[in-house]
């Protein structure tokens, strides 16, 4: 058994087909953004933040930690970093592995 659609018919349905896949499209193509913790009106990076930023391991992070070269505050057993420590640790290896070029 056959069935038919009207023309204007076929083409609403279709017309609402398209406005729902553009309204997924736009929710895909946008991640949605973090929400980033403040302590003390510092900015605070998780792990994931500083493993992308500094191209390194979380195992990295934890070795760096330990030597007790990042100091970090663990809040919801997560470790966190302000962003002033993250630039004097950056600051304090840079400038050692500059010395060590001399």
């Amino acid at each position: 058994m056959a069935m038919f659609i009207e023309n204007k018919d076929f083409e609403a349905w279709m017309k609402r087909i398209l406005e729902r896949i553009d309204q997924l499209e736009g929710k895909i193509s946008k991640p949605a953004e973090k929400e980033h913790i403040q302590y003390n009106g510092e900015l605070l990076l998780d792990n994931q933040d500083l493993c992308l930023m500094l191209h390194v391991s979380k195992r990295t992070l934890q070795r760096y930690r330990t030597l007790g070269w990042l100091p970090y505050r663990q809040i919801d057993q997560k470790a966190y970093y302000t962003k002033s420590d993250v630039e004097n640790f950056i600051s304090e290896r840079f400038a050692k592995k500059c010395k060590s070029f001399e």
